[in-house]
């Protein structure tokens, strides 16, 4: 199930229920911690054990790397103990795998970007965003002294920064220099529009300069991107071939596999003899 034990009772259906009903048991996952961790897995814990959902093991999630150690050692000793089950994986935090990209930026806002297709999957961390307040002659100076793949927004009104944006992106083409920086132009869509000349301007460009239209105000929406957290999808592959490698390193799968009683388990008991 997705979320913690309880999420479904609104209809009768929570997973602690729904693994009852098909007698499976559960592997746990929380967040990196220790108290408030533990605490956590226990109210879950207790809500299996109501519905006589075996735990088969729990997970820990985005640990602090520099804690990694110290978590690691203590809830395998805390879960043994406490509960008789074992820790299954422990996971060092990758800030990349949270990172929008501008195809979940897309989803957020329910739009679609309106130049640079090429590059709905460049990713952004919360520390690219910059929301340009400035004149024309500090954006500029910004997107030069700033990492290349910087999230600049805007409102829509700021017709000096959209063309500004544009036109760093042919100096640095003509200069063979890397662009990967992207543009979120916003404003309220039923009190603001894009003028008619600068979205033929943007036509005109290449498909490698990433626009994007937000239908908020440059406030919500960076309250949007603060708060939101992405989600794996299939067509993001570079992000789930980063997930995959990240995660297979720090999970025991062959525990796993036992502790849930998965056919697959003697299958590569026999492969490994």
């Amino acid at each position: 199930g997705t979320g913690h034990c309880a999420v479904g009772s609104i209809v009768g259906a929570s997973n602690a229920k729904v693994a009852s009903m098909i007698g499976g048991s559960m592997v746990l996952i929380a967040n990196g911690g220790l108290g408030s961790c533990f605490d956590e897995l226990e109210l879950n814990r207790v809500l299996c054990e109501n519905h006589n959902v075996d735990v088969a093991g729990v997970i820990i999630n985005k640990v602090l790397p520099e804690k990694y150690e110290q978590t690691k050692d203590y809830m395998s000793r805390a879960l043994e103990q406490h509960w008789g089950v074992p820790l299954l994986g422990c996971i060092p935090d990758k800030p990349y795998l949270g990172c929008p990209a501008l195809a979940d930026l897309e989803r957020l806002f329910k739009t679609k970007m309106i130049s640079g297709e090429g590059k709905r999957f460049q990713h952004y961390t919360v520390t690219d965003i910059n929301l340009v307040t400035t004149s024309l002659t500090r954006f500029l100076s910004n997107m030069r002294e700033k990492p290349s793949r910087t999230l600049f927004i805007c409102h829509v009104t700021r017709d000096d920064i959209i063309l500004g944006f544009l036109g760093e992106y042919q100096r640095r083409k003509k200069n063979n220099l890397p662009f990967e920086a992207a543009l979120v132009i916003c404003g309220r869509s039923e009190k603001y529009n894009l003028a008619k000349e600068l979205r033929d301007m943007i036509d005109f460009q290449d498909d490698d300069v990433p626009i994007l239209l937000s239908p908020h105000t440059t406030h919500h929406t960076m309250e949007m991107i603060h708060s939101y957290t992405p989600k794996l999808n299939i067509y993001d592959m570079g992000r789930v071939d980063a997930a995959v490698h990240h995660y297979e390193k720090y999970i025991d799968y062959d525990m796993l596999l036992s502790q849930t009683g998965n056919a697959l388990c003697s299958q590569r008991a026999a492969s490994s003899s």
